[in-house]
């Protein structure tokens, strides 16, 4: 059986230039390649490829289905800081969920849903 080495997400966006201004200012993510019509973007081991689609469903429409990603990080609380210093739009604030994850949530400048999360050992923390 082969074995899984990564995630990439992909996703479409109305504006490329746009939605790359806010995953390298607002998230922290470095441009490593820029096809024609594409963005791709990494910070660490989250990779996303941003293709423009102007023509694609606002992602706004979908509801809670705008979830595309749920990032697994070492220090939830850490990110959630230096996420609050910007200008990016919190869906939930930082909570201990009963499921042993420490998490919250963003809404990305295209209306694109991610979750991000640290595993906890106690959920009352």
């Amino acid at each position: 059986m082969s074995t899984i080495i990564g995630t990439q997400y992909v996703l479409a966006v109305p504006d490329l230039k746009r939605s790359v201004k806010f995953y390298v200012e607002e998230l922290g993510c470095e441009v490593y390649s820029e096809p024609p019509g594409w963005a791709f973007l990494r910070r660490e081991s989250f990779c996303l490829m941003l293709g423009e689609c102007s023509q694609a469903i606002d992602p706004t429409q979908l509801g809670d289905h705008a979830y595309f990603a749920y990032v697994n990080t070492a220090d939830a609380e850490s990110l959630y800081q230096e996420i609050l210093s910007k200008s990016v739009t919190i869906r939930k604030h930082l909570k201990a969920e009963p499921w042993g994850m420490k998490e919250f949530a963003i809404e990305t400048v295209d209306g694109h849903r991610m979750m991000f999360g640290e595993q906890i050992q106690d959920p009352s923390i």
